[in-house]
C-alpha cells in the first residue's frame, strides 16, 4: 500500500517508520528543512513544502495512494491536507492535539475517515500500567519503539495460547487484544487467542517485522 505522511515530527516520523518496516511505500511530506534533511537520511521519499497545499500535496500522486495522515502539530494543517487527500479519494487519518468539545468534533469528524489523539494514547497506556499492565509505559515516550496491530491467521503458532502469556522476540508487549471486528481492549488474564483476532503490540522498530512474522506463523528471514 502506499501512504502519504504529512510531518515528519515525533508522531509522523514514528508512523513513517512503521508503515515502511511493514513494507509499504511512504511518501513524506514536510517544510521544514532539518526534518526534511533527517527523513531524507533514513531513505524516505520526501516532498518539501507546505502540506496543507493541494499543488504541493499532489507531488505525492495522490491518485495512486490509499490512504493520507495529517500529523503535524498543526490542526488547520492535518484538516486541509486530508480534505485534499478525501478529495482524491485517499483514506484520511487527523492528528488532533487537544481534547474535542462536541463542536468541535462536529466540525471535523464528519470530513475525515479517523481523528488521533497521541496524548489520549499516552495517558491510556499510563492508566494500564498503574492498573498493572504488563508493559513499560516509559517506552511509549522512546522514538526507538513502535506501535502495531497484528491480526491472527488460521494455522498461527500463537492460537489457543492465552494472550498474557505469549513470548515475543526482543521486548515485545502485547498491550490490547481483540475478538474479530470488536474495539482491542486489555486481555484478561484468561482470554486466550482465536484466529481471526487482532493482537494490537509494542516493540522496538528492528523487531517489528520478526514479530508480525511470529505472530502470523510466518517463516523469519535470517
Amino acid at each position: 500500500m502506499k501512504f502519504v505522511i504529512v510531518g515528519f515530527g515525533r508522531v509522523g516520523m514514528r508512523t513513517a517508520r512503521t508503515l515502511e518496516t511493514e513494507g509499504h511505500d511512504v511518501v513524506v511530506v514536510e517544510q521544514d528543512p532539518e526534518r526534511v534533511e533527517r527523513a531524507t537520511e533514513e531513505g524516505f521519499e520526501v516532498i518539501q513544502g507546505d502540506g496543507s497545499t493541494e499543488a504541493v500535496l499532489e507531488q505525492a500522486g495522490l491518485d495512486t495512494v490509499d490512504a493520507l495522515g495529517g500529523l503535524t502539530g498543526d490542526l488547520n494543517t492535518n484538516f486541509l491536507a486530508c480534505v485534499v487527500g478525501d478529495a482524491h479519494g485517499c483514506r484520511t487519518v487527523l492528528r488532533v492535539n487537544e481534547d474535542f468539545s462536541d463542536e468541535l468534533y462536529e466540525k471535523y469528524a464528519s470530513s475525515v475517515d479517523e481523528i488521533i489523539y497521541p496524548e489520549r494514547l499516552g495517558a491510556a497506556g499510563a492508566k494500564t500500567a498503574l492498573l498493572g499492565g504488563d508493559f513499560d509505559v516509559i517506552a511509549d515516550l522512546t522514538e526507538e519503539l513502535a506501535v502495531a496491530s497484528v491480526k491472527i491467521p488460521e494455522g498461527s503458532p500463537v492460537i489457543g495460547k492465552r494472550v498474557v502469556a505469549v513470548k515475543l522476540p526482543g521486548e515485545t508487549r502485547i498491550y490490547a487484544h481483540g475478538r474479530d471486528d470488536e474495539p482491542l481492549s486489555i486481555p484478561l488474564p484468561r482470554t486466550r487467542i482465536e484466529a481471526g483476532d487482532s493482537i494490537a503490540i509494542l516493540t522496538d522498530s528492528d523487531t517489528l517485522r520478526e514479530v508480525r512474522e511470529t505472530l502470523r506463523g510466518e517463516a523469519v528471514a535470517g
